[in-house]
């Protein structure tokens, strides 16, 4: 679950892998409004996900992460980079119309904001120079300052997701992805489509622009950590988007996920359901899961680093602690490692001994983080962030994300698991 271990969730000792320190810096327009003349029914606000200097996150540099793992230099350094076919995969998974809603949750899963979404995605090219185009649209919030002739009908705001290419997937997102499972992990250098969602769909013509607007929490403008953790539902053409925001001193500042479903030009559909709050949302979770894992270089050229067969233990302890147990077999290996942590239980927030903390969200949903990056960071440790989704009672599907010691994405892993009953 949320405090694994690398090594328990079957992940390799995360180490430092081949990439490039540096960072580009990146040009962005801000959204702008349209004339009322030329104003068609989709008001348009024209942005980019990559963004000014000053959004430019910062990156840890406190030092070596230790000897790196025979994993790290087992390849050279361009077998971190995406083959055609794979990127190929990427798009298909992508494309579609894609209709359903965006949730903001603080860090200890209470919800603050929802905004009905659409996003747009094609592609274009062949091979090397295939790209993916995506337009996110956001429905505006009305005016609650002024009365406008368009008031019948929701205006949309829209946002020019950057384009993927082969440039582009590994020198910014730095992509992890497992095409047969259909889940990715993607990095973000800023949180300005974030953002944007946020302006629009909570404020909407009422933004005047300030960067800490009233009653409403944005995510911070230098982010010291944004990722986002993909999984595709295993019986509908739906999927949630998760994101992990960490403020500039390593901390969980806020939660985000959009929840969507591929729906051509049907309607705006609603996916409220999907996060329908319970009582606990710690109950469902309990008992015994069995499944399996497969991690994977960052980068996605195809190179799985490890498949492990994984037997998960979780069980609140008559003083009201949650006891968990992880024991990973490595595949070809009758090698296991066994993982027990304690954590104390408040609301919805699991904070667990050794660092890490688990917030419990609506839906059969949680998403994990060390609870303070940089203290993590600075004893130069690996790490991982973390996003679970329950879709039914007898099955979760999670991914984990890990970083070495300087904040760099090394590997993703995908994980299944069944709910064994009566144990």
């Amino acid at each position: 679950m949320a405090s694994l271990s690398p090594v328990a969730a079957g992940i390799p000792e995360a180490a430092r892998g081949h990439r490039n320190p540096s960072t580009t810096r990146l040009a962005t327009t801000h959204p702008r409004r349209l004339p009322a003349a030329s104003r068609p029914k989709v008001a348009t606000f024209v942005g980019s996900c990559e963004s000014k200097a000053r959004l430019r996150p910062r990156r840890w540099r406190l030092g070596a992460s230790g000897s790196p793992s025979s994993v790290a230099e087992c390849g050279e350094e361009d077998e971190g980079s995406m083959s055609i076919d794979l990127l190929r995969r990427f798009v298909d998974l992508n494309v579609g119309r894609w209709n359903g809603s965006f949730y903001q949750f603080d860090a200890h899963g209470n919800l603050l904001q929802s905004v009905a979404t659409r996003l747009s995605a094609s592609s274009y090219g062949e091979g090397e120079l295939i790209n993916l185009i995506q337009s996110l649209y956001i429905k505006q919030a009305p005016s609650r300052m002024f009365v406008s002739d368009h008031d019948d009908e929701p205006e949309w705001v829209e946002y020019k997701i950057k384009e993927t290419n082969m440039f582009t997937v590994d020198k910014y997102q730095q992509i992890g992805l497992f095409p047969d499972e259909k889940a990715f992990s993607l990095r973000y250098e800023t949180v300005g489509m974030l953002e944007t969602v946020l302006r629009a769909g909570v404020l909407g013509e009422d933004d005047t622009g300030e960067e800490c607007p009233r009653n409403l929490e944005l995510p911070s403008r230098r982010p010291s950590l944004v990722c986002e953790n993909c999984l595709y539902s295993m019986e509908k053409d739906t999927r949630a988007r998760a994101f992990h925001i960490m403020d500039p001193h390593g901390f969980l500042q806020m939660l985000l996920i959009f929840m969507e479903e591929r729906g051509g030009d049907v309607s705006l559909i609603s996916l409220g359901d999907c996060l329908k709050d319970e009582t606990n949302r710690l109950t469902s979770l309990l008992g015994r899961w069995e499944g399996r894992s497969v991690t994977k270089r960052t980068g996605v050229y195809g190179a799985t680093l490890a498949e492990a067969d994984i037997i998960s233990l979780l069980e609140v302890d008559d003083k009201g602690q949650l006891i968990q147990d992880i024991t990973s077999t490595t595949k070809g290996s009758n090698t296991s490692t066994n993982v027990h942590w304690t954590g104390m239980i408040s609301n919805n927030m699991v904070t667990f001994e050794r660092g890490y903390q688990m917030t419990l969200l609506p839906g059969g949903m949680y998403m994990g983080c060390p609870s303070d990056i940089a203290k993590v960071v600075s004893r130069l440790q690996p790490f991982h962030l973390e996003f679970c989704w329950m879709e039914s009672p007898d099955k979760r599907q999670r991914l984990v994300r890990t970083y070495d010691a300087e904040g760099l994405a090394v590997s993703s892993t995908y994980i299944l698991e069944t709910k064994v009953q009566g144990m």
